[in-house]
């Protein structure tokens, strides 16, 4: 049964553990229960809140002035796919980092290198979650969903996921309601092919070759936790939202004008991380930005700061505000824009607030 609460604090129900009060929470144990109560929300015409780990939220200091529902439906059901092919459907309000941990221990391979993520499994399609070369959208097959236009539960394919970089058909739009979503896993003690450099320098293995899954978790979260990106207690730096800004993608002009702004800036022998996308664009480095604009890992506007481990997490080490928070986010974005003529993204969900 679906438990109901007035006045709940969102600070502690978001990994910055930052945000006001929400006017009304509803925990929901199950999908009825999730669909019963934001179709009733929607009814009364209050605003809707869907929260799962709360690991990619910048909630104001105000609140929320609505029914916030909290996804506590589990479960995991595996069935026989194609071939060597496991198709793993898992009920929204699992907890990610847990699931992936089961995957390997059960010889799943396609999302070990996402170990250590934050959240729940219904956010992972919300922003393709992706990591040290992996995304779910390589992996998710379908995703079930109520449709608040339509008024009933609907399947989305792959396809009409609408999946790019760290952007779906569900991000920005508050239309669906993620219910459980089906992963397409291959059966094998063997990882995917390593994808990302740095992971794959860790492993002592080059691009591309493969390693038993529990290598791939175990290098993975040591990596993260070097960067304050694992959840600690007793780490003040992983206080935060993950990354708060995107890497950019650039167009040919805005690459062009990227070098320009790097070779007065920096000389021009000075080079900068560039990636081509399919599509003609270059992805780059908000990381690289961040630090060649002059915000060093630890520096601080007030009670916020950057992480002193990783210079894309800004962190609430104790004491911020969202206001805090998002004064800090504004400056380094000016600065790089300053800097670089790059504008940055913020990846995280505002809630009541703007960057």
């Amino acid at each position: 049964m679906a438990v109901f609460a007035e006045e709940v604090n969102l600070a502690g129900y978001t990994t910055l553990r930052l945000g006001g009060p929400a006017r009304r929470f509803v925990e929901a144990t199950s999908e009825d229960e999730l669909v019963a109560a934001v179709r009733k929300a929607d009814d009364a015409g209050e605003p809707v809140l869907v929260l799962g780990g709360g690991s990619n939220l910048v909630v104001s200091d105000d609140g929320f002035p609505g029914t916030v529902v909290h996804v506590g439906a589990r479960g995991v059901e595996r069935t026989a796919g194609e071939g060597d092919t496991v198709l793993v459907r898992v009920r929204a309000g699992e907890d990610w980092d847990p699931f992936v941990a089961r995957c390997v221990s059960d010889g799943l391979a396609g999302v070990e290198c996402l170990s250590g993520i934050p959240g729940r499994v219904g956010a992972t399609p919300i922003q393709n979650v992706g990591a040290y070369g992996q995304d779910v959208s390589e992996t998710i097959v379908e995703v079930r969903a109520y449709d608040r236009q339509a008024r009933g539960c609907v399947t989305l394919d792959r396809d009409a996921c609408r999946f790019t970089y760290r952007h779906s058909v569900f991000k920005g739009d508050d239309r669906y309601v993620v219910l459980h979503v089906t992963y397409a896993l291959r059966e094998t003690e063997e990882s995917q092919p390593i994808a990302y450099a740095e992971l794959a320098k860790r492993l002592g293995v080059r691009p591309g070759e493969r390693v038993s899954l529990k290598e791939a978790r175990d290098a993975v979260l040591e990596l993260r936790r070097g960067k304050g990106m694992v959840l600690d207690a007793a780490d003040p730096d992983s206080r935060s939202a993950g990354s708060f800004f995107t890497n950019p993608i650039l167009t040919p002009e805005q690459l062009a004008g990227l070098e320009r702004r790097v070779a007065e800036r920096l000389g021009p022998d000075a080079s900068f991380p560039r990636y081509p996308e399919p599509d003609g664009r270059t992805k780059t480095s908000a990381a690289w930005l961040i630090d060649k604009a002059g915000f060093a890992k630890g520096h601080a506007l007030g009670p916020a700061r950057i992480s002193t481990k990783h210079t894309l997490a800004l962190t609430n080490p104790g004491g911020a505000s969202t206001a805090d928070l998002l004064a800090l986010a504004r400056e380094v974005r000016a600065g790089v824009r300053d800097a670089f003529g790059v504008e940055l993204a913020n990846e995280p969900v505002m809630v009541g607030v703007a960057l």
